[in-house]
């Protein structure tokens, strides 16, 4: 969310960190395996501390070093050059990428909605999505706008280009303008404005409003695939299983190891994040819900290439089966520990 770039030094923290918490090894060795999300550690990406925490991906033969993306951190550059076998990307991303001729593969999408949300002041008048294009301004990021700003544009009446104003990642000039908008995630955002003013905004999740890319997705070099489509199985399921176990199980060590690894992050934020997931089916909804976390399918992708076609953000004679590989996920792997 390249040339040569050394490593942040907030990837050698996280390694740090993460390396510091020792889980009991196996008496065999374990495959050396770098994945890098694509933030700071947060519940966000729980699901694979989860796995490091509890011993999952040891479990699977895995030894998992976590490199926390964050502002500077260039983990999409490290997987293209090598540095990384996995990283945590999005599903437009990755189909951008594709008509760029770039070799990444999605081979699974944990957030089976992704938490994009447009967030309003309560009682202004805005009760629908649609009530939004009533809004003089509209804060948000340039990626937002040229990507699922388009989407509503092209979807519903009444947005427009005027209404754009730079998000620079403080709600200070939402909260100021009750005639205004927000982009956020519906993990993080809402929690800063209800901690700032007392009062927690309407929220507007795109996925419910038709907005359907994947988010979370875990993209390989398709090299990788190829040449050991063990490891790339291996590191699904583990991390499947770690999104379960951290969703419905004990995950006070996995919070602990985010705190450690983002000293930044509160017990409040990572409670809230929890929640939500739960309450808006971020990670377990659709096809995850008898197929697993994590299920990825064809016709996801055939819908959101459709969709960039329409609002011309995508040539199309791209070919957007280039962009997954649905062999990896959508198996049952953990539905069991859902349950317990």
């Amino acid at each position: 969310m390249n040339a040569h770039i050394s490593f942040s030094k907030a990837a050698i923290v996280t390694a740090l960190t993460i390396s510091a918490i020792t889980i009991a090894s196996p008496a065999y060795s374990l495959d050396k395996v770098r994945f890098g999300t694509d933030w700071l550690a947060e519940a966000d990406h729980g699901g694979f501390y989860q796995a490091v925490a509890d011993g999952t991906y040891a479990k699977y033969g895995l030894d998992v070093e976590i490199l926390q993306g964050g502002p500077g951190a260039q983990n999409r550059a490290f997987l293209l050059t090598g540095k990384l076998n996995f990283y945590l990307g999005t599903q437009q991303e990755q189909l951008v990428g594709i008509e760029q001729g770039i070799p990444l593969v999605d081979v699974a999408a944990f957030y089976q909605k992704n938490a994009q949300v447009i967030l309003a002041h309560p009682n202004i008048g805005v009760e629908t999505f649609e009530d939004l294009a009533k809004l003089k301004t509209i804060f948000m990021t340039q990626g937002g706008f040229g990507a699922y700003f388009e989407w509503m544009k092209g979807n519903f009446g009444g947005f427009r280009d005027e209404q754009y104003r730079p998000y620079n990642f403080s709600p200070a000039p939402f909260i100021a303008d009750k005639n205004s908008a927000q982009q956020g995630l519906i993990t993080a955002e809402p929690y800063e404005i209800k901690k700032q003013t007392g009062i927690e905004p309407k929220i507007f999740l795109l996925a419910d409003s038709g907005y359907k890319p994947y988010a979370t997705t875990i993209t390989v070099q398709r090299s990788l695939i190829d040449g050991n489509p063990d490891l790339v199985q291996r590191f699904v399921d583990a991390s499947i299983e770690g999104w379960y176990n951290y969703l419905y199980g004990d995950n006070a060590a996995t919070n602990a190891l985010i705190k450690a690894t983002n000293p930044d992050m509160t017990d409040g934020q990572i409670e809230y994040a929890i929640d939500k997931m739960k309450q808006y089916g971020i990670v377990d909804s659709g096809d995850a819900l008898d197929k697993g976390i994590g299920c990825l399918t064809a016709e996801r992708y055939k819908w959101l290439a459709d969709e960039l076609v329409k609002v011309k953000l995508l040539n199309a004679e791209t070919d957007y089966t280039k962009a997954f590989d649905a062999r990896f996920s959508c198996k049952g792997v953990g539905l069991s520990l859902k349950q317990q």
